[in-house]
């Protein structure tokens, strides 16, 4: 096998040290303009490997070709380059843990943090592996720019060696995935290719065909606003109503009392005064049915606050964000089964367990491009115990690679 582990350490550390958050409260493509910096240095940097058709859409998506060696079906290799507006992402400094000795790891911007294989058993399992974290006060990116990094040291690795078999290729680079935005609807068309693949998962092994369905739902409540020293009978605290709602919602159904195929209802965001305020929710299901039931027990329980006070007034907008891959998917597992096929091929046995989130290629996949979801090493995505290892980034390349020769026999 190639060592692609200096390259992979030096892409990382370089990439995660972008600021690129998305924003969901913005309305642009992308929704930031910080996305750019790492847009128009891909862009650069696949022109300086010989990429062909290198194109940045006005959407914000950069796509390039990696020209066929061999006759096989056209296939997508997309990462993400926005990172999660969840947690703080600006001036991330990521380090590299060379041959991590197994204990516990400590932040030098906040001694208070540790990562411990205790907590974490897969960790755990990557003693003497390179980790890269970042320092504490930040999350590191590698969701997903640890795929970005996989897929330009593929691309290059593949555009240096036109030996090496392999159909058509094509690369996109999405923005603000993070925020559900991804994937715009001229990009199935722009990408042109029978099916592709998003490296945008977690542990080694990992093909992932069945994700969560989701909504976004936002609760505006419009209170009264009285002086509170001649306030009673007059005040209507909007504040308080929307403490009601978030206590009658029935608490088994969050995220931190959920797991396997139970969806849940996410309170993201409480903004606002007692004169007005809005809450944000996330709903997810991996059925639809599931996904519209989230949908209407919110509605009847502001409904039911609202009741409570007839001066208010709590208005409930729900929009689709994307919905379970697996639909599509099971009905043509073609794209499954080569990914196990290249997994198999390197001695990995494949793992395909429902991701308690979405993809790109859950819209992609909706859209009419099949798109599975593959492994990148990635740990802890969204916080500060953010990690890899470089050692499963280079297995996940050396997937990739094995993945584009297995499609010329598609």
């Amino acid at each position: 096998m190639t060592d692609f582990h200096a390259e992979l350490t030096d892409r990382l550390t370089r990439y995660a040290a972008i600021d690129s958050q998305s924003d969901e409260d913005a309305t642009a493509a992308p929704s930031t303009t910080i996305q750019f910096d790492m847009l128009h240095l891909l862009q650069q940097e696949l022109q300086d490997i010989g990429a062909a058709e290198v194109q940045l859409t006005d959407y914000g998506t950069l796509i390039a070709t990696i020209p066929a060696t061999a006759a096989g079906p056209s296939v997508g290799l997309l990462a993400h380059v926005d990172t999660a507006p969840q947690f703080n992402a600006t001036g991330v400094k990521p380090r590299v843990i060379k041959g991590y000795n197994g204990g516990d790891i400590s932040f030098p911007d906040n001694p208070s943090l540790t990562l411990s294989p205790a907590d974490f058993p897969y960790l755990a399992s990557k003693q003497g592996h390179d980790i890269i974290t970042a320092s504490g006060l930040t999350l590191l990116g590698a969701d997903d720019k640890a795929g970005v990094a996989i897929l330009m040291t593929a691309a290059r690795h593949l555009l240096a060696n036109p030996q090496i078999p392999h159909p058509k290729l094509r690369l996109a680079f999405t923005p603000d995935e993070e925020i559900g935005r991804g994937v715009d609807p001229r990009l199935p068309a722009d990408l042109g290719v029978d099916f592709a693949y998003t490296f945008d998962g977690g542990e080694v092994g990992q093909i992932e065909y069945e994700t969560f369905s989701a909504d976004g739902a936002n609760v505006k409540i419009t209170g009264r606003s009285i002086h509170p020293g001649t306030a009673k009978g007059k005040l209507i605290n909007a504040l308080h109503l929307a403490a009601k709602i978030i206590n009658t919602l029935p608490a088994n159904q969050t995220p931190e009392n959920t797991e396997g195929h139970e969806g849940f209802l996410h309170l993201t965001d409480l903004n606002g005064s007692a004169a007005e305020c809005n809450l944000r929710f996330i709903l997810r299901d991996f059925e639809r049915e599931g996904l519209a039931a989230k949908g209407d027990l919110l509605r009847q329980t502001c409904a039911a606050i609202a009741a409570t006070e007839a001066g208010a007034q709590i208005e409930v907008t729900i929009k689709p964000q994307y919905r379970n891959m697996r639909y599509w998917l099971e009905t043509d597992m073609t794209p499954v089964d080569l990914a196990r096929d290249a997994a198999r091929s390197l001695g990995l046995e494949p793992v395909s367990n429902p991701v308690r989130g979405g993809t790109d290629g859950s819209r992609l996949t909706e859209m009419g491009v099949p798109c599975p979801n593959l492994f990148t090493g990635m740990q802890n995505v969204h916080g500060p115990l953010e990690w890899v290892s470089v050692q499963d980034m280079a297995v996940a390349t050396e997937f990739c690679l094995a993945l584009a020769q297995k499609a010329v026999k598609a």
